[in-house]
Order: structure tokens, then sequence, then C-alpha cells
């Protein structure tokens, strides 16, 4: 069984030139974003910045700059995984170890309602993506919804 289900990405969670001054402004978009769509309880915005605030998710790559916020299961309707290419990198406090904030180029966000393991093997996956040079060419040089979710399908395949 492989660590990421790739039914989780799709076109309707792709966002291009996503504008936010900083990872709660993100949020508060994004939530707009997930909630027609049935993904989210009313709960989850708290919770995201909850969650941020206490493990924050920043993570500086060789060649990219990510974050990779995610919410409770508690706070979901559904899972998802949702990729935000934002028109400027958007600072998240670094992950476990970083001083200071990290520019990211890159949000991919998980609302997975798997237990915690789960969620550490698709952190584990798409950690392993960013580590690859190539990967993350092929990612930031996606300009479609439906490209993103090809290239995220192949690579966490």
């Amino acid at each position: 069984m492989r660590a990421v289900d790739l039914e989780l990405f799709k076109p309707e969670l792709v966002f291009f030139d996503f504008e936010a001054a900083n990872s709660d402004e993100l949020f508060e978009k994004l939530a707009n974003e997930l909630a027609p769509y049935g993904y989210i309880k009313d709960s989850w915005l708290a919770g995201i910045k909850k969650r941020e605030e206490t493990y924050p998710t920043g993570l500086a790559f060789e060649t990219v700059s990510v974050a990779l916020p995610h919410v409770d299961p508690e706070h979901l309707n559904k899972p998802y995984i949702a990729v935000i290419k934002p028109k400027e990198p958007i600072a998240f406090r670094g992950m476990a170890g970083i001083d200071g904030d990290v520019p990211a180029q890159i949000i991919v966000n998980l609302g997975l309602t798997a237990h915690e393991e789960g969620q550490v093997a698709v952190l584990q996956a798409l950690m392993g993506v960013f580590l690859d040079t190539d990967a993350v060419s092929r990612i930031m040089a996606q300009t479609t919804p439906e490209g993103m979710v090809e290239t995220m399908r192949e690579l966490c395949s």
C-alpha cells in the first residue's frame, strides 16, 4: 500500500497565485475555498492556526522552501490534500530545529483523517519529493490545476 492516497489530489484543491501576507491570512482564504466543497468543519480555521503555532511546518530544502501545514482529523468532514503555489513566498515559522521564518514557495496542506502514522507516512513521502531537484522543477513548472494534480500523483506514487 502506498503512503499517499493519490485520489486526494484534485484540481479543485490546487491554487495558483494565492496572495496572503502571512500564514494566518493564507489559512483564512483557504478556509473559504475548502468549505464550499464540504472538506472542513467550522472549527478548521482555529484548529489549523493553533496547530501551526504549536508545531510550525516551514522547511527549507536545497531548491525550494515549503510548508506542510496539517490539521487534526476532528476538524475535517472528509480528507484532502491542497497544493498552493503563492504569488509571492509566504512566511511560515520553521519546523522543529529551524530558527526563524521560511519563505514558502509551495504549501501542501494536508487534511488527513487517517491516524498519526498515516500522516507521518504522507509527510515523509512529500519530503522525499521535495528533496528531489528534478521533482521540484516539475512541480514549480506547473501552471494548471490538472497538471499539478498529475505531477503530484506521479511523484507521490
